[in-house]
């Protein structure tokens, strides 16, 4: 790699490989003590950042070099995407366990209430997607990047060319970023664990063989730590092939039931309990969360530009993920009413075979999927421990200990917490909140300060998004951690 680095020396720089694409900075004067440098794993860095000296402090002027033929998140795209294998890509990326408990989410908020604090949530978060990709536009333009920055980079960079009493706090905002998307993704794994183990479960439960869900979660374990052994995300393409079939197949299915026989709408709540509505709000954010997926799908476009244009695959995506969510909530709700479970599969025929299956192809799909999930983590936290803790003697054996191991914490949160629809919720509250509604409108206002273009309805819009986010995200951890207090307590009464 070419880089034109060559005014900083090579003993002040420091590598940190936390994330596939990466840039340094020399920030001294700006509150750094010295270089911060993320790299490739291939050990090269791949954009340099130079900051001012103090003798020219008033001329804010910074240096970019990217690497050619890499996404926004180092992987080099030798097979862009079009259009449509994009949109494909982004519903594939939104549509998980999350649709099955918009059932219990309605129930939460009620059926008339429920609707439209669901496509209000849709809106919020697809207009924090289109604030992070416009940060990342930003970032790249101003900086001359060939390649845009991933979420952790973008936030970074924000924070490091914003106002000069937030640059000193720049790579502190980068790991805090990483750790969300960190406790996300392994939220997302610790649901997996238990929906799977629930459904399945209920199934083998009517065909005699009883046991408890705790022993089915330990028979999974096995499968999914096999799984997860996969290092390289090209092995794990096919699983992510059989697992889009599957889901497509018990959503299907699972609509068909929810959409016969309903009863009238007026036997249900129009509005649930006030006290209710944060367990809306996690539950829902918790299906929303996927603003990790834009700025890696926009850089593998064909056009780039077609992302997030009006019309543009982020716009129609979201619609049909919204559409979705608010259709099998409204159906789900109306059908069981309040005996709607976690996942609405939960809720079907425990004695016909087609709402069995879905109760296995289901799960088969979700289990299939966790080592993609699994995979973002661990790319995430393996480079940086291999380079502070390593050489080791056997790298990969190393590296599968390190995968074992989360693998294992992930089973073990899933068996203390055995409870679907709380744990959801739970996930979706603490950390898919701050994602999606918190970060993204502080990146938008370090940006508008930067440039001094603060207006009043770019301030009033990001502080309503702010607080209804930190509303929601104090709110629904407490009535979530409370309400799993509450079910262990009648569980052992």
């Amino acid at each position: 790699m070419e880089m034109q680095n060559k005014t900083l020396p090579e003993e002040n720089r420091k590598s940190w490989f936390g994330s596939k694409t990466s840039y340094s900075l020399d920030q001294k004067e700006k509150g750094y003590e010295e270089t911060q440098s993320m790299g490739f794993q291939s050990k090269d860095p791949i954009i340099a950042i130079q900051m001012p000296d103090k003798a020219s402090k008033e001329k804010e002027a910074m240096g970019a070099v990217a690497q050619r033929g890499h996404g926004g998140h180092g992987i080099s795209v030798e097979h862009p995407t079009s259009y449509g294998e994009t949109l494909m890509h982004l519903l594939k990326g939104n549509v998980g366990s999350g649709v099955f408990a918009m059932g219990d989410a309605f129930k939460n908020a009620g059926i008339a209430v429920a609707p439209g604090l669901t496509l209000f949530l849709g809106f919020i978060c697809v207009h924090s997607m289109h604030l992070l990709l416009g940060a990342s536009k930003k970032m790249t333009e101003k900086l001359k990047l060939e390649s845009s920055p991933d979420f952790a980079q973008t936030v970074e960079l924000c924070f490091a060319t914003g106002p000069l009493s937030l640059r000193k706090i720049a790579p502190y905002m980068r790991k805090l970023i990483n750790l969300f998307l960190c406790v996300t993704q392994l939220g997302f794994c610790c649901v997996y664990f238990v929906f799977i183990s629930t459904n399945i479960k209920q199934v083998v439960d009517y065909y005699g063989f009883k046991m408890d869900v705790h022993l089915h979660m330990a028979i999974v374990l096995f499968p999914i730590l096999l799984t997860c052994f996969i290092r390289n995300l090209k092995y794990l393409a096919p699983f992510s092939i059989i697992a889009n079939i599957l889901m497509l197949a018990g959503i299907s299915i699972t609509l068909y039931y929810t959409s016969v026989d309903l009863p009238s709408i007026t036997t249900r709540h129009y509005a649930a309990d006030i006290q209710k509505l944060p367990l809306f709000f996690g539950t829902a954010l918790y299906a929303f969360e996927g603003i990790g997926l834009v700025l890696p799908l926009q850089n593998e476009m064909k056009k780039p530009n077609q992302f997030p244009r009006p019309f543009g695959v982020l716009n129609l995506g979201m619609t049909i993920v919204t559409f979705l969510y608010f259709t099998v909530g409204f159906l789900g709700y109306l059908k069981y009413g309040e005996d709607v479970a976690g996942s609405i599969t939960l809720n079907l025929p425990e004695d016909e075979i087609l709402a069995q299956s879905v109760k296995v192809i289901i799960p088969l799909g979700i289990l299939l999927s966790y080592a993609l999930q699994f995979y973002i983590p661990i790319d995430i936290m393996w480079p940086p421990v291999n380079e502070s803790l390593g050489p080791f003697k056997f790298p990969i054996f190393a590296e599968l200990s390190f995968r074992a191991l989360f693998v294992l914490l992930t089973f073990v949160l899933a068996e203390a917490i055995p409870y679907l629809n709380l744990f959801i919720s739970l996930v979706g509250a603490v950390s898919s909140t701050a994602l999606a509604l918190i970060i993204p409108p502080i990146l938008d206002m370090v940006i508008s300060c930067s440039v001094s273009e603060v207006t009043p309805w770019t301030l009033s819009k990001n502080i309503f998004i702010l607080a209804v986010g930190i509303l929601g995200c104090i709110t629904g951890t407490y009535e979530s951690i409370n309400e799993i207090v509450k079910a262990f307590v009648s569980d052992n009464k």
